[in-house]
């Protein structure tokens, strides 16, 4: 690694010589696309850590070279307030993704891609206790969640599993409503006899206290485990989780963490709006399959909340799980790195989860993410934290700061309008000088973002989440700045669907912004052709606001929701099995499953068929000499490749039944990893760009189209639901007329 170092190190000495360097535009010019050359050349190879550390090198170059001349050079005189507050304000959000930018260089340095250790003998493995902690989750979710559990590769007797339920508390049951006593009372009971079914411990505490921090500390107190492991109720493990993660603790006795990535196996709303689910790389694996390798190379890789496995012992010496904040989880990995315990990271999918489907469940989820990271950051101030390698600080503050980007982002969003509208001049430069600075460090930018992200992140989608969150979480982030200790933890809701497509009940801001960049856009074009002497300046802020307005028109097709009637995601399978139907024993290939059924396909010969497609049916699986079975009833056929595939609907839900769908859907973690790596496929920028520019135009068609539908039909029911007033007064036909009044929402009769 120190000769990887040096021609880094001597490129860096070089870069801080050229930064200082007073050029001409031309000679800037020429520097930056040299700088550029050099880069790419680097880019070509990009295994190797020399060449790594050059690129991240030539990037600086450029990028502290546009800092340097966007400090001396565009700023507007302070004498001038109206332009020089505006603009110093854009001139701090560009300061501050600068900084990340060098953030991010750091922790990408030379990530870390960890193979699990050779396991131990069975009597030197150590005890484990499994926490699943509940709130409000359907119990058949929950049922999937503790038979996946229970079916990891582990000695029983050397693993537990806990199911924590905060939903059925005693101050729940003993709540004051009697509807939410009830309620609570039935989950309560009904919750006891699955947990008591499927061997499982079920507990519940007194007092819904600290929210999950205070649920799994519940757990430490009942439990005696040298290992916890943490899985949300919607997280289901796969065989190998433990597998593939206890043998680290074997190798460091002061490792408290191994954590592993969050798979989903359904789509968020930008995927489902936008149709890109299992084609396009989906927003967390960014910061699970990069970032958090990063991080581990600084041994700053922290807990996520769930799919991780923790040590005892590390957990006591912080009085359990931390609960100041509302994100638990890098709270308590913050304080334990702070105790000088290790953590590690395990890139690949042990667990196949839920993320909310809905655009307002994801936006509450991030609302609670980004109000977590930022207590931490002020109550915390990890910077400042003492026991914290240098590394460390910079790798939790710059976690906790990139919180911040809804601020930015939205300073680059509106920025523009203000030389458009009012003629404010924020940015001072011309053409050339736009070009020799400006125009390079973004071409450097972006072909890093494909260098570093183009396997998990296409062009332009990076953009696009943030501009959709962050027209609604500046809100949290000033309820956050404004009293810290105040943001309370929201459990996000998974599993939703939609019966029916439609705008977001929070749709409005985004149509609103909408409408005002293509103002802003045919202003800018009435300015241009009409003023005698447009500036070089409308030119390069017409383009910047034509840039936010492909933006903005491709959120509104994330916030035009479609509708989503399949509640239980399929994986694919391919497992052979037998099956008794009509008093015959067939041969049967699964093809594929979910929580609610199997699609099936007849090797030998086909079932039976006739006006009753709907007949019982018992499948056998055989694992290990062991044989499972379950029953199910035949929902319908459909031809695929020229063979017939049967959809078969569970009969019942027994504990047996959903032993056997954990054994269906996650014994076999390749099917996780192949899903996977089959949608990280780097997209050129330029394919990347037409790509977005087409969702730009066609879900901004679609969602306008989807507001026309919903402002007849909200026309048509005001007018169906209005009071009706029969009105005494004289006759001014012969026969009775009604009128509407828009403003009194009233349908009036006269008779």
């Amino acid at each position: 690694m120190m000769c990887a170092k040096w021609p880094a190190l001597a490129a860096g000495m070089l870069g801080l010589f050229v930064l200082w360097l007073p050029l001409s535009l031309q000679a800037q010019l020429v520097l930056s696309f040299a700088v550029l050359g050099f880069m790419f050349i680097f880019m070509t190879r990009p295994n190797s850590k020399p060449f790594r550390l050059m690129t991240f090198v030539f990037a600086g170059i450029l990028a502290l070279r546009y800092a340097y001349w966007r400090t001396t050079e565009t700023l507007p005189d302070i004498s001038e307030p109206l332009n020089f507050i505006p603009g110093f304000v854009l001139y701090l959000a560009e300061m501050y993704c600068l900084a990340m930018l060098a953030v991010s260089f750091f922790m990408l340095a030379d990530p870390l891609r960890r193979v699990a250790p050779v396991p131990k003998t069975r009597a030197e493995l150590p005890t484990v206790d499994v926490f699943i902690p509940s709130y409000n989750e359907d119990p058949e979710l929950l049922a999937v969640t503790l038979a996946a559990a229970k079916s990891m590769i582990y000695p029983k007797e050397k693993l537990t599993v806990y199911l924590l339920d905060d939903g059925g508390t005693e101050q729940k049951r003993a709540a004051k409503d009697p509807r939410q006593a009830l309620a609570a009372l039935r989950r309560h009971e009904r919750l006891k006899a699955l947990c008591a079914a499927m061997d499982v411990r079920y507990h519940t505490r007194a007092r819904n206290e600290h929210a999950k921090a205070g649920n799994l500390n519940e757990g430490l107190k009942i439990s005696t485990g040298e290992l916890v492991v943490v899985f949300d109720a919607d997280h289901a493990p796969v065989r190998e989780f433990l597998k593939e993660t206890v043998g680290f603790f074997n190798e460091d006795e002061k490792l408290f963490l191994v954590q592993t990535p969050h798979f989903f196996i359904n789509p968020d709303p930008l995927e489902k709006n936008l149709r890109t689910f299992a084609r396009m790389p989906s927003e967390n694996e960014m910061f699970y399959s990069i970032l958090q390798r990063g991080l581990d190379k600084w041994n700053a890789a922290f807990f996520c909340g769930s799919a991780a496995v923790l040590r005892r012992k590390a957990l006591e010496t912080t009085d359990g799980f931390a609960g100041q904040s509302i994100t638990e989880d890098c709270e308590t990995a913050l304080a334990l790195h702070s105790n000088g315990w290790h953590s590690v990271y395990v890139d690949k999918p042990l667990i196949a989860g839920l993320q909310p489907e809905t655009f307002v469940s994801f936006i509450g989820q991030r609302a609670r993410w980004c109000q977590g990271m930022l207590q931490i950051l002020i109550l915390n101030r990890p910077f400042l934290a003492r026991g914290l390698t240098t590394a460390q600080r910079i790798c939790y503050a710059g976690i906790n700061l990139f919180w911040l980007f809804p601020l930015s982002r939205l300073v680059f969003m509106f920025s523009p309008l203000l030389y458009i509208f009012f003629s404010l001049e924020i940015y001072q430069a011309n053409i050339m000088e736009f070009a020799s600075y400006a125009l390079t460090y973004l071409v450097s930018s972006f072909a890093m973002q494909s260098y570093l992200y183009g396997r998990v992140r296409w062009p332009w989608v990076s953009e696009l989440y943030e501009y959709v969150q962050s027209v609604l979480l500046f809100g949290s982030i000033l309820s956050v700045v404004r009293n810290p200790r105040k943001p309370t933890f929201n459990v996000t809701a998974k599993g939703q669907t939609l019966e029916k497509s439609g705008l977001s009940a929070i749709a409005r801001p985004y149509f609103i912004i909408f409408f005002l960049l293509l103002a802003a856009a045919f202003y800018s074009l009435w300015r241009y052709l009409t003023e005698p002497a447009a500036s070089e300046l409308l030119l390069i802020v017409a383009g910047w606001n034509l840039i936010n307005l492909g933006l903005a028109g491709a959120a509104l097709g994330v916030v035009a929701e479609r509708r989503e009637l399949r509640r239980n995601q399929r994986l694919p399978v391919k497992r052979h099995a037998l099956m008794h139907l009509a008093g015959k024993l067939y041969s049967i290939l699964i093809h594929d499953a979910s929580s609610g059924g199997v699609t099936v396909e007849f090797i030998d010969e086909q079932p039976p068929t006739g006006s009753n497609e709907h007949f019982n049916a018992r499948v056998e699986l055989r694992r290990n000499g062991k044989v499972m079975s379950f029953d199910v009833v035949r929902r319908g056929s459909r031809q695929q490749n020229g063979q017939t595939h049967h959809g078969f609907a569970y009969a019942e839900r027994t504990p047996q039944t959903f032993m056997a769908i954990a054994e269906l859907m996650y014994s076999d973690q390749s099917v996780l990893q192949e899903r996977l790596s089959r949608r990280q496929v780097r997209l050129g920028f330029f394919t990347g760009t037409v790509r977005f520019a087409f969702w730009t135009v066609s879900e901004t068609l679609r969602a306008m189209r989807y507001a026309i539908g919903m402002i007849r039909e909200q026309a048509v029911q005001s007018v169906e639901d209005a009071p009706i007033l029969l009105l005494e007064g004289p006759r001014q036909a012969p026969q009775e007329t009604a009128t509407f009044n828009p403003a009194d929402n009233e349908v009036r009769i006269y008779a």
